[in-house]
């Protein structure tokens, strides 16, 4: 039995909760989570934490937005009866897929530039021209005189000034003055200069750098160059909203002292905090039932359905000592007439053998029921679907019962008894004794090193 601790369950995965409190040796929290038929949220704690060390478990499934609201006022109330420390315990993170808005590759959230293939409402871009040379780019003309004849006529210009300046002070000091500042004083410097530039352009033009032309005669301006002049172009991209960053702060203004979760989308989102932040992982469970439950797995093949999972699946295939394949999304177009595949290539060999599909969420279910497809087509004889977060929301389970997949294993970090009893293929793991197991060790002020212990 852990003392002086108070674990408060949110709305989200009420079993979560219970399995965590049985493994603690300690009841749930009394408390009333309830809403206004406005539907706004209402949270009321009914016994003290005053001096405790308070855990508030919260999953990111289901109801997303009320679920975060409620994480939100319960942290507050908690903080506000004078709890010693609140931790947030999200097996699922909310908001995870949004860490970072999109960027292009000059580094601005622009709109691309249009092509063949892409022809979106606004094809500008607002980048400076000219710009460094790049190979899909033209290399621009440069300075109509050259950079020899600029750095002579700036030289020429120095020695005159300078010679004005000393023959006649007064004059060049005052002469802005007197003149104002648009109308320049009808100097020998400044006839000598028109000399020398009159003498670069035939005596009609002076070129300035910013390519436009003065004209002496009538004081009008003229393009130098068309091809070289850079024309604002609107199509300003919107904005996208940092949500994860939102999220990571609401959290931490309510009051949440650490976090714990598992299996960040991003492992970048741990940055966002300024509260230390625990990212569990769910390895263990997976490597755990492919060497008891799958049988003859060491010929079996891990495969990543895309580039992002390629790291989590290789540190799986590493430690059991199995081959690994990797799905790439090929995005350029083509004209392959079977349209599921035409986007996805398989890198690796699969033919008579087992793949286990590796990834850490499945919400619609598309890529990893796409990635069966793929490697059924590539001969493999059985596709397994091992994942950490199964959201499987919308019709992500007609698509799954429908798909070559045969097996899919997700873990309870959401509530999956509604999935289980319409898919005969999910089989759903326990973490309510990893995260229980971390809760203890924080709480006793032990490492949790341990785990992350795979071997």
């Amino acid at each position: 039995m852990v003392r002086n601790i108070v674990v408060l369950g949110g709305s989200s995965h009420p079993q979560l909760t219970q399995t965590i409190c049985n493994h603690l040796g300690v009841a749930p929290a009394n408390v009333l989570l309830d809403k206004f038929s406005v539907g706004e949220t209402r949270v009321e704690i009914k016994e003290s934490v005053r001096g405790k060390d308070v855990y508030i478990i919260q999953s990111g499934g289901g109801k997303v937005n009320d679920n975060l609201m409620e994480l939100l006022i319960s942290i507050s109330a908690c903080k506000t009866a004078s709890a010693r420390q609140v931790t947030a315990v999200l097996p699922l993170f909310p908001y995870s897929r949004q860490s970072d808005i999109p960027y292009n590759k000059t580094g601005a959230p622009l709109s691309k530039a249009s092509n063949c293939f892409n022809k979106p409402d606004f094809p500008y871009i607002l980048d400076s021209l000219p710009q460094t040379p790049h190979p899909d780019h033209a290399q621009s003309a440069g300075l109509t005189n050259g950079i020899d004849g600029l750095h002579k006529g700036l030289s020429k210009i120095q020695l005159d000034e300078s010679n004005s300046a000393s023959s006649s002070p007064q004059n060049a000091r005052f002469a802005s003055y007197v003149n104002g500042p648009h109308n320049r004083p009808e100097t020998s410097d400044s006839g000598k200069s028109t000399t020398y530039f009159d003498r670069q352009k035939n005596g009609s033009t002076s070129s300035l750098g910013n390519g436009t032309a003065k004209d002496e005669n009538n004081g009008t301006k003229s393009n130098n160059s068309k091809s070289n002049v850079f024309q604002p172009q609107p199509g300003y991209k919107q904005w996208v909203a940092q949500a994860g960053t939102l999220v990571a702060d609401l959290l931490t203004c309510a009051g949440a002292d650490h976090i714990i979760t598992m299996d960040l989308h991003d492992a970048q989102y741990q940055g966002f905090f300024d509260i230390p932040v625990d990212n569990l992982y769910g390895r263990p469970l997976l490597k755990k039932y492919i060497q008891y439950q799958i049988p003859d797995f060491q010929q079996a093949v891990i495969v990543s359905p895309d580039a992002g999972g390629a790291k989590r699946a290789t540190a799986i295939a590493d430690g059991l000592g199995m081959p690994f394949a990797l799905i790439h999304k090929e995005r350029r177009p083509t004209k392959i007439s079977d349209r599921q595949n035409a986007t996805m290539m398989l890198v690796g060999e699969v033919t008579n053998r087992t793949a286990i599909l590796i990834d850490d969420l499945a919400d619609t279910s598309n890529t990893i029921t796409r990635a069966a497809k793929l490697l059924k087509k590539e001969g493999a004889t059985k596709v397994y679907a091992l994942l950490t977060h199964g959201i499987l929301s919308g019709d992500a389970i007609d698509r799954i019962n429908a798909s070559a997949l045969d097996k899919v294993v997700v873990t309870n970090s959401v509530p999956q008894d509604e999935h289980k009893r319409r898919c005969s293929k999910l089989e759903v793991l326990e973490v309510g004794t990893i995260f229980a197991e971390a809760i203890r060790r924080v709480h006793y002020g032990e490492s949790i090193s341990v785990l992350f212990q795979y071997d």
